[in-house]
Order: C-alpha cells, then sequence, then structure tokens
C-alpha cells in the first residue's frame, strides 16, 4: 500500500495466558426431508469443483480424491471442458481389474479416461428444479439412481453455455440430517435415511 491508502494497519495487543477459543454461539440450521434442496447441495460458485485431467493415472486420481476429501473427480481437458467423471469405486472396484483382465495391462498403467463416465453418459439434474426442490426429493432422486452422487446443470444466462453448478452427495445428506452414513451402500444409506425420516414425521 502507498503512503496516501486510505487503509491503516490495524493496532494489535499480546494474547494473555490463559486466553480460551470463542465456541459457537447458534446452532447450525436444522436440515429435515422439507428443507429446500440448496441447503444441501455443493455450490460450485462457492466451492471449487475437485478436477483431473484424463490421462492422470488411477493412482493419482486416488490420491487427489483423498486430498480433497471426496469421492468424484470431475474430468476436464486443457481448456476446461469436462470431458468425463471418475468415482472412487471406478478406481478401486471391480472395473480396474476387469479391464486387465480382458484387455491385460497393469494397474499402474490404467488412465482416467480408461475408466471415466464420458461427459454424453453424464445425468445432470435442471438447476430450475432442484431450486424449488426439497432434501426429500434428492434422496428420492439419489435412491431411484443407485448412485452416491448427483450432479446439477444449468445454462449460463450470458453466454448460454451449459455448465455443471453443483453436487448432491449422499454422504454429505446424511450428515447434514445427523444420520451416520459410514460406507456407501445405495440400499443401506436410504434405507438408514428414510427409517430415521419416517421416525421424525
Amino acid at each position: 500500500m502507498t503512503s496516501d491508502s486510505p487503509h491503516k494497519p490495524l493496532p494489535s495487543h499480546k494474547a494473555l495466558p490463559g486466553t480460551m477459543l470463542q465456541q459457537p454461539t447458534e446452532a447450525p440450521p436444522l436440515v429435515t426431508v422439507s428443507s429446500s434442496a440448496l441447503c444441501v447441495m455443493t455450490d460450485f460458485r462457492k466451492v471449487p469443483v475437485a478436477t483431473i485431467g484424463p490421462t492422470a493415472t488411477l493412482n493419482e486420481a486416488t490420491e487427489a480424491m483423498i486430498k480433497r476429501g471426496v469421492r468424484l473427480l470431475l474430468v476436464v481437458d486443457e481448456m476446461d471442458n469436462v470431458v468425463g467423471l471418475i468415482t472412487a469405486r471406478d478406481t478401486q472396484g471391480e472395473r480396474p481389474i476387469q479391464l486387465i483382465h480382458e484387455h491385460g495391462g497393469r494397474y499402474g498403467d490404467l488412465q482416467v479416461r480408461d475408466l471415466m463416465a464420458p461427459v454424453d453418459a453424464i445425468d445432470l439434474l435442471d438447476m430450475s428444479r432442484v431450486m424449488r426442490a426439497e432434501v426429500g426429493d434428492i434422496v428420492a432422486t439419489l435412491k431411484d439412481w443407485g448412485r452416491q452422487h448427483a450432479l446439477v446443470g444449468e445454462i449460463d444466462p450470458k453466454s448460454g453455455a451449459n455448465r455443471i453448478r453443483g453436487m448432491f452427495s449422499a454422504t454429505q445428506i446424511g450428515r447434514q440430517l445427523g444420520l451416520p452414513v459410514q460406507t456407501f451402500d445405495v440400499a443401506r444409506t436410504f434405507a438408514e435415511i428414510q427409517a430415521a425420516l419416517s421416525r421424525e414425521y
């Protein structure tokens, strides 16, 4: 900053022995099955989306998921165009073994593009519908799809381009509803959610 800047450094003081941390004074908003679906959507306007390139190895994809704490990566090219998606089930499940059995090679040689779902196979929920939906509608959608994730798409009002706006995660929904969701099993996860909701409502 220049000397004539209107912004000035703030005065400070030393922390005293016995200084404590401020604890939350407000409980986080309660999420229920009737809450707006937006309450449980990861909005890519606010949270950077986790991505990877198509030529990355499966090991690199797994490491990227662990680092970001996610189980899904969007696959993008050099121009940041979405070309597919890959999940932890793709990198660590049976599909890599089947691919090696059918075509030979080693696991270390497999790349994201070998196992990713191509962009034209990605199902997108329309943002305009999501804005009117409830959490229960998203739970029903994921159960119907038999998947852990659902992506949300919208059209850029300025450019008219299609883009992926956000994502729903079964694990996150369970966490926000206050249900213990340890591992992903669609039938069990949503059976637990529905059982808990039926007790409450």
